[in-house]
């Protein structure tokens, strides 16, 4: 009889393994590997292409003697720039009608959007309290009138007594008083009915000036008072929009460029298809301490009405930098201990190391302020083999780099 054999259960020993490290921790870890890997290979690019460079010039020296160098010559920023600046068209003038006389409308002849001239009737008021006001006071001058000439005759007759003795002194200085107190009191009412005159005067209501009639505030029968603000009566608005203006605020960096009469082209989304040109007229001739710009005032003829005041548009200046820093590439510069220097190839073919005053940094440019003068030679990608007063050979740059392009104010 077979003996059946039970097998136990084979247990396996399990091993303590670490956990599995998740993609995020292997990606954390390489990450800045490449990182460094990859400016590891950008510094030995750099490298050999220096190294590929001295060993051009050393063969070129052992041929000829001399170490040939490409140069590059300094030129100034002097390519014209844009500057781009918002601003809001208004009226060359524009104001508000008042009336100067109390009164009623009688009729009014111009409507919104109407062209008018200077001196044009817009419109006729009634004035009842003011005709009798003047009547009155056309009644009170006839009297002073009749008065003064009663006085001036009687003082004349009086005068003449007073020579011969035969009335008292002060009778006739009575007399003369009497004259000049109704010869002030006709001048008085003169006044007073050339002064209602000119009032009544402002029963038409007429333009200042040429422009377009904005607002009609009134109608037939209304009751206007005299005065201005809240305290008269509005009419009319009236606006001149030939031709229009528009100022502008331009930055400091760019306010030395700004003169009278230059051009400036006006641009208007609502009229994309129309070229307006306008020109400066006028600036404020000081900065803002607050926002460092310049109040500048544009006009812009505007004959067939096709802007409105009020409208948003932009001002866009070209520029032209007549003191306009000299530019180099940046790959010229050799930052040392003493500062930024630059290799410049002298009139007798040696190298003279420079030192500059940098201004402005726009990547492959920067800005020289002092240290070069315009058409020096500058050696391009030097190298510490060129020592002071070395003599090269200098070679024109065969490709000019191409400048940076317009700088600030868009």
């Amino acid at each position: 009889m077979v003996a059946e054999i039970k097998s136990a259960p084979v247990t396996r020993k399990t091993e303590n393994r670490p956990p599995r490290r998740p993609p995020q921790h292997r990606i954390a870890i390489w990450g800045p590997l490449l990182v460094v890997l990859a400016l590891a290979l950008i510094l030995v690019a750099g490298i050999w292409r220096h190294v590929q460079q001295n060993h051009a010039r050393q063969q070129f020296a052992q041929q000829t003697g001399k170490v040939t160098v490409e140069f590059l010559s300094a030129k100034p920023d002097a390519k014209p720039h844009d500057l781009l600046l918002p601003g809001n068209i208004t009226a060359m003038q524009e104001t508000t009608i008042f009336a100067r006389a109390n009164g009623y409308v009688a009729r009014w002849l111009v409507d919104i959007g109407d062209n008018v001239k200077a001196g044009q009737l817009l419109a006729e008021l009634e004035t009842p309290e003011l005709d009798q006001q003047l009547a009155a006071a056309q009644g009170t001058l006839k009297q002073s009138q009749a008065n003064f000439e009663l006085a001036r005759t009687t003082a004349q007759r009086w005068q003449e007594l007073a020579q011969k003795q035969v009335v008292a002194k002060q009778d006739n200085d009575e007399r003369q008083g009497s004259y000049q107190a109704s010869a002030a009191t006709l001048s008085a009412n003169q006044a007073d009915v050339a002064r209602l005159q000119e009032l009544q005067a402002f029963k038409k209501i007429t333009a200042p000036f040429d422009g377009r009639i904005t607002s009609r505030k009134i109608d037939v029968g209304s009751l206007v008072s005299e005065g201005s603000g809240t305290a008269g009566t509005v009419l009319f608005t009236l606006a001149q929009i030939d031709p229009l203006r528009i100022f502008i605020d331009v930055p400091q960096s760019d306010s030395p460029l700004i003169d009278v009469g230059m051009e400036a082209k006006i641009l208007v989304s609502e009229r994309a298809n129309r070229d307006f040109t306008g020109k400066v007229t006028r600036t404020s001739g000081a900065l803002d301490p607050t926002s460092r710009t310049l109040r500048v005032e544009v006009q812009i003829p505007n004959h067939d009405g096709a802007l409105f005041a009020g409208m948003y548009g932009q001002v866009k200046f070209i520029l032209v930098n007549k003191d306009a820093p000299i530019m180099i590439p940046s790959d010229v510069f050799v930052f040392r201990t003493d500062g930024p220097q630059v290799a410049v190839v002298n009139q007798d073919n040696k190298i003279h190391w420079q030192k500059i005053e940098v201004g402005r940094d726009f990547g492959d440019y920067m800005e020289v302020l002092k240290g070069i003068d315009e058409n020096a030679r500058i050696v391009m990608n030097p190298t510490d083999d060129l020592t002071e007063g070395l003599v090269v050979e200098p070679k024109p740059l065969a490709q000019k780099p191409q400048a940076p392009e317009a700088k600030g104010g868009e």
